[in-house]
């Protein structure tokens, strides 16, 4: 029979919900990021967790911060974040970089710079003296966690590399990749010290039980694996028809493991006996991308396509609400909309608002856009690129913006590469912004 928990008595503070066993009535939405959340972390005392978002942002949220602390230092979307210590947290992004942040007064203390692709993965070692983030330029890079120097990178995988995880207590390296390895590392050698697996498809995600001795992957396929690290063999094979696996994460007490796929669901397993515990579709639409336990097990926090992230008891997870809208907006029938709403829809409104409500959004509002400046929205923090461009927004620069693509037109900035091909499409859209942004 499947294992199951506990219950116990509801409470309202959200520090109090993460640290001690949540009512089976009880759940939780993080409100307030202007984009998917891309991951999700408690706290070593579980009273505070951090969110990384494709609004650029890492969200801290506690009971007295709410709404949330913001953290704003990265130039592209937050993929990965990490506790180290009770004081500091790292972070790492689309933007090439890992930022070290103190937490009490939100600076970034150390900004580290020389990867040269997405950030897909940070992980402080147990000892808090390094950090490991594994990149899509197809390295692992250590880092001094005191000083944000660069101590050591690890090349072997033939492709991105998508997560990491320290092993052995801190002295060895695991790490996975789009070539579907995973590898052992000494963090100061040249080369891996061994192929733990080779899947033939991606390997996405990475959960370790160092104690224990075996080792959980997720990859492309839904494959999804647990290893005994010392012999390599398969312990566990928890693969279902649900592809790919995008998250893996062990409760602190290492009884369960959580996987979140590509379609939405989430499986919780017993590693007594590798059985299902739980199993329930977590979002109405889109992916998990994030996945962490509450300090006691007992709940669970997701993130995916929506703009908030979910905490759910465990024991009422199947009963309670799912993650995002059913569609999100760039998903409206084209037939109900205007051609220029369509192409905003579809082109602009993951990252930009039209009011001026200051809603969080990766890029500024588009209210008052024209005739404004490039980098003139007061408040926002743009690219070098943007402050320094003699750049402003009218038809034909809006027009131009898409004919040959931001990377043409306002090269270094933080706008994503699209092009709108047909005049026509562009011309309904300029006409679309010009009647909802000017007052």
């Amino acid at each position: 029979m499947p294992r199951k928990l506990r219950s116990a008595t509801a409470v309202l503070t959200f520090a109090a919900l993460l640290a001690t066993p949540p009512h089976a009535e009880e759940f939780r939405k993080f409100e307030g990021h202007g984009g998917p959340v891309m991951d999700v972390a408690v706290s070593p005392d579980g009273a505070t967790v951090l969110t990384g978002s494709f609004d650029y942002s890492v969200g801290v949220w506690g009971t007295t911060t709410s709404p949330p602390r913001w953290l704003e230092g990265h130039r592209a979307a937050v993929n990965d974040v990490a506790f180290l210590g009770a004081d500091r947290a790292v972070s790492g992004g689309d933007d090439f970089t890992v930022i070290l942040w103190d937490l009490g007064t939100g600076a970034a203390l150390h900004q580290m710079d020389g990867h040269k692709a997405k950030i897909a993965s940070v992980r402080p070692a147990p000892d808090g003296a390094r950090i490991a983030s594994a990149s899509w330029d197809g390295t692992v890079r250590v880092w001094d966690a005191a000083t944000g120097a660069l101590i050591s990178t690890l090349e072997g995988h033939k492709g991105g590399v998508n997560d990491v995880i320290w092993a052995a207590g801190g002295a060895r390296l695991i790490s996975a990749g789009t070539d579907g390895t995973i590898l052992e590392w000494d963090p100061g050698a040249d080369s891996p010290t061994r192929i733990l697996a080779e899947h033939g498809f991606g390997v996405n995600r990475l959960a370790l039980a160092d104690d224990e001795g075996w080792l959980a992957y997720g990859a492309v396929d839904g494959g999804t694996r647990v290893l005994d690290m010392a012999t390599g063999d398969e312990l566990a094979d928890l693969t279902l028809d649900r592809r790919p696996v995008l998250a893996l994460s062990l409760s602190r007490d290492g009884s369960l493991l959580a996987v979140g796929d590509g379609e939405g669901y989430i499986m919780v397993v017993g590693t007594d006996d590798w059985s299902i515990a739980y199993d329930f579709r977590a979002a109405l639409n889109g992916p998990i991308w994030a996945l962490d336990f509450t300090a006691d097990g007992q709940g669970i926090l997701a993130g995916g396509i929506a703009d908030e992230a979910y905490l759910w008891p465990l024991d009422a997870a199947a009963d309670t609400p799912r993650m995002a809208e059913l569609k999100r907006e760039f998903h409206t029938d084209p037939n109900a909309v205007s051609n220029g709403e369509r192409q905003f829809l579809r082109k602009c409104s993951i990252c930009h608002t039209l009011g001026p409500d200051g809603e969080r959004r990766a890029g500024p509002s588009l209210y008052n856009i024209f005739g404004r400046e490039a980098g003139g929205l007061a408040g926002y923090r743009y690219s070098p690129a943007l402050q320094n461009s003699d750049l402003v927004w009218t038809d034909e620069t809006i027009d131009q913006l898409f004919d040959v693509g931001p990377d043409v037109l306002t090269p270094g900035s933080k706008m994503p590469m699209q092009q709108i091909a047909s005049p026509q499409d562009r011309a309904d859209l300029i006409a679309f912004l010009r009647r909802e942004t000017t007052e």
